[in-house]
């Protein structure tokens, strides 16, 4: 099978959960087929080679084009993408993909996200191959949720009109005949509510468990409360915020000796502002986030939106590190309460489930087992880069 895989983003390293899934999903793909993987880059990065990416054929980077240019705001508005995809629109790209399939036929196209549809019609008219698209989140569901938490009445006009525009587009989509992953069943459900007729596969965002095998074993003083996700992602610093304020000055008091430590990429100044409270500490981008969960005596995952599924939940529990998350952070994992996750409904729950965890080492100690068999058994990438492949395989032996 020949595969062209197209992305918005520059997937090494992988240090978000964006970037893991499609690190991990080429990764499986191209050792399994002929991968040709295209996308953008940071302006100040360099491009991707094989060298980052030696499971390709080819690997082909450009540099991402200017976002949030008035042109595209007003194409946002009133054309014919939404702003979260006239944002990827790049003639550099066109003249690319325009380039790379006059040379090359392929038999499927995976668009890692809604963000490269724009480029879909013009790459209709060049071949006839499968079209799949991988949903990391629900964009309109995603939109919609950011407008109901923020605080900023233009943003929030934003955010909902740009949501609806979002919807119309994924309606399109789902019907057009192309072929769609979700991270889990419940979004599997929802997009069939919309279009009962789409071809839609489950394919779970996952973990490399072995890699972090050799930190649940090491024996050492946990004193961290640990989150980490991009801290400059919306839902990541809401959730910081939230529990800075309102849960962790009550536990500081408590456990004077516990840090709570923000571990990820870029964060927003109103993240970097916490360190100013007592006990906290924001890393930024750090090399290897083991070392951390080496520390930790939990994971927390406060979000109060957002969309898709965590990885950070699933390299904790591969971590041997319990997770206390609330329902939304833990949405769309087959988790249970009480059994290999704690779930906090109210800042009375952060509180006492947090001392819990660290006071009852049966508790833990269940937690952490139970965890450890989901992760190993259900959510190994290994395993989610064969369910992948068959599934590109069975819909491209459909097609023929």
């Amino acid at each position: 099978m020949r595969i062209l895989f197209l992305s918005p983003r520059q997937c090494w390293p992988p240090q978000t959960g964006a970037k893991l899934r499609e690190f991990h999903l080429a990764h499986a793909l191209g050792r399994r087929a002929e991968l040709t993987h295209v996308s953008f880059h940071e302006p100040l990065c360099s491009p991707l080679t094989a060298q980052e990416l030696p499971f390709c054929k080819e690997v082909i980077s450009l540099p991402k084009p200017k976002a949030y240019t008035p042109a595209k705001i007003l194409q946002g508005l009133w054309g014919r993408w939404p702003l979260p995809v006239a944002n990827y629109m790049s003639d550099e790209m066109m003249q690319k993909l325009d380039q790379l399939l006059e040379r090359e036929r392929f038999d499927l196209i995976h668009l890692d996200s809604l963000h490269m549809t724009a480029y879909l019609p013009a790459l209709r008219k060049l071949t006839a191959a499968i079209v799949v698209y991988d949903w990391h989140n629900i964009e309109s569901e995603l939109m919609f949720r950011y407008g109901q938490n923020v605080r900023s009445m233009p943003r929030r006009l934003y955010a909902n009109a740009t949501g609806r525009r979002l919807e119309d587009l994924e309606r399109t989509i789902l019907r057009d005949g192309s072929r769609h992953i979700v991270c889990s069943e419940r979004e599997r459900l929802k997009l069939k509510d919309i279009a009962p007729a789409a071809q839609i596969d489950v394919i779970e965002n996952g973990v490399d468990a072995r890699s972090f095998s050799d930190v649940a074993s090491k024996d050492t003083t946990r004193n961290r409360i640990l989150f980490v996700g991009s801290m400059n992602y919306h839902a990541n610093v809401e959730g910081a915020e939230y529990f800075a304020h309102r849960v962790w000055p009550k536990l500081h008091q408590q456990y004077p000796g516990w840090r709570l430590t923000l571990v990820g990429s870029s964060p927003a100044p109103a993240v970097v502002a916490l360190r100013q409270l007592a006990g906290i500490e924001v890393t930024g981008t750090v090399p290897d986030v083991r070392p951390y969960y080496r520390e930790a005596i939990v994971a927390v995952v406060p979000l109060q939106t957002g969309g898709g599924t965590r990885l950070k939940i699933l390299e904790a529990m591969a971590a041997g590190v319990p997770v206390v998350s609330t329902a939304v952070g833990a949405e769309g994992l087959a988790v249970a309460h009480d059994r290999n996750i704690l779930l906090a409904n109210s800042e009375d729950d952060w509180y006492e489930m947090l001392a819990s965890v660290s006071s009852d080492e049966n508790l833990r100690n269940k937690l952490v087992r139970k965890a450890s068999e989901l992760v190993r058994t259900h959510y190994d990438w290994e395993i989610l880069g064969e369910q992948i492949y068959r599934t590109y395989c069975r819909w491209q032996e459909r097609a023929a």
